[in-house]
């Protein structure tokens, strides 16, 4: 069975026009999810729309209002929302092109398939496709979605497009609140270093199939077992010691890295001459420093 689109409308780049669907790329459907259910007859409960005066009332009944004032509201049916047609309804008008890297990632939200809507479609989205691909552009266009426009931005994806929803402005929280009283001086220099070193030993290339959900897994096992009428398996998380202080803790996690090849590294470099400078009485300002490097050193072993 096909997907059902979210979406029909066209493309359209200057006097170049093009049908599209749109498709949802996420799913929550694998997600394990719960029902209300009464904790006696383990039925379960549906939830009915009430009114405060009448009670239970049908779904039929029910309209939409806008509250303009405090329990004032302003009734708003189909014919008015259908009224309300603007070019972005039907049609993702391009306004611009910006490069790849430079849509802030917070601005991002829901992710969407775009396909050519029909074989006669394929030859005009397969030419704007390429050309955003060769340009290593993004296009920025505009799109009506549940009954209201989205900012979107559109690459090339595959044989097909990559479409993503933006937040708008007002949505996204300002970093002054949260990052303003963050120190803004540089960490020592040594320290810094190591923590590189630390991070070069964990370099990895990134595929999503090595981050299963953890919690997930658990909780179907936990479910499986009571199932087959066993108590769940508790799996305690495991201890972690005591660090008492940044040294100590880069000491602890580059003694249980993985380490580099064997050619010099600029933790050696670093390492060697601060331990000697420790033995010498010479680190004494600096106790965590000198055990870090001392740790380092250690680990290189």
């Amino acid at each position: 069975m096909a997907p059902r689109a979210s979406w029909k409308g066209y493309l359209k780049l200057s006097l170049v026009s093009c049908p599209v669907r749109l498709y949802p790329a996420t799913s929550a459907s694998e997600r394990i999810s719960f029902n209300q259910l009464h904790k006696k007859t383990h039925n379960r409960i549906n939830m009915k729309p009430v009114d405060p005066e009448l009670g239970l009332v049908e779904r039929s009944d029910l309209v939409k209002g806008y509250e303009y004032e405090d329990k004032q509201y302003i009734i708003i049916d189909d014919a008015d929302l259908d009224a309300v047609r603007i070019e972005s309804n039907h049609t993702m008008n391009i306004e611009a092109f910006v490069d790849e890297g430079e849509v802030d990632v917070i601005y991002q939200d829901a992710p969407y398939y775009m396909a050519p809507d029909g074989a006669m479609a394929e030859e005009t989205f397969a030419v704007l496709r390429e050309a955003m691909r060769k340009s290593g552009k993004l296009a920025i266009a505009r799109l009506v979605l549940s009954s209201r426009e989205r900012v979107v931005t559109i690459g090339a994806r595959d044989n097909g497009m990559f479409v993503c929803t933006l937040r708008n402005p007002n949505e996204v929280r300002g970093t002054a609140e949260y990052f303003g009283n963050i120190p803004a001086g540089k960490p020592d220099a040594e320290m810094l270093q190591l923590a590189e070193a630390l991070i070069k030993q964990k370099e990895t290339t990134f595929d999503p199939r090595n981050y299963e959900d953890r919690y997930e897994a658990a909780l179907m096992t936990m479910i499986r077992e009571k199932l087959k009428g066993h108590k769940p398996i508790i799996a305690a998380a495991p201890e972690r010691g005591n660090v008492i202080n940044l040294m100590d803790a880069l000491k602890a996690s580059l003694s249980q890295s993985k380490p580099p090849a064997k050619s010099k590294s600029k933790a050696d470099e670093v390492a060697k001459p601060a331990a000697k400078k420790a033995a010498a009485g010479g680190a004494a300002e600096n106790p965590l420093k000198a055990s870090l490097l001392k740790a380092v050193g250690k680990s290189k072993k």
